[in-house]
């Protein structure tokens, strides 16, 4: 076992610069999705903490999933939207055949997946103030005839399916 007493304390902060460049890796690939769609078998797991300044989801779900949910961008999504100031996204998504707009920040995150690729990253998030929860909002569009078939509702899934074990 390593002792970690006799490493120097790093002036320096490597772990937020880590975390910020791989979080830059999960925003990429997003604004790809929103100039190209998602090419092929490509889809998204996004794993947030729903309870962290500026997220807005449907008080319903924010009473179902009061600490972390995910969402999977594949076949049934719209209206996807990458901001830089502040840093979130926005996406229309159904769930129960209601439609919602959801608006993430990215330092909600708490995961990013592509199945398809057996690509995940995880991150950490500094707890902050609890969000408020929202008022009910109205339907969101439908998808765009140009968009794909829709292949059933939205999903909320379990990353640890895509974790690989430690034998």
């Amino acid at each position: 076992m390593d002792d970690d007493s006799t490493q120097p304390r790093s002036e320096l902060p490597y772990d937020a610069w880590t975390e910020e460049a791989l979080r830059a890796v999960a925003v990429r690939a997003l604004e790809y999705a929103v100039q190209h769609g998602l090419p092929g078998e490509h889809h998204f797991y996004i794993t947030f903490r729903t309870d962290q300044p500026g997220v807005v989801i449907p008080a319903r779900l924010r009473a179902k999933y009061p600490q972390e949910m995910t969402i999977v961008l594949q076949h049934q999504f719209w209206d996807l939207t990458v901001e830089q100031n502040p840093p979130r996204f926005s996406v229309g998504l159904s769930f129960g055949g209601v439609s919602s707009t959801l608006v993430i920040p990215f330092a909600a995150l708490t995961g990013f997946a592509d199945p398809h690729v057996r690509f995940g990253l995880r991150f950490s998030v500094v707890p902050g103030e609890p969000a408020e929860p929202e008022a009910p909002e109205p339907p969101a569009p439908p998808p765009a005839p140009a968009e794909a078939a829709p292949q059933g509702p939205a999903e909320v899934v379990s990353l640890d399916t895509f974790r690989r074990r430690k034998d």
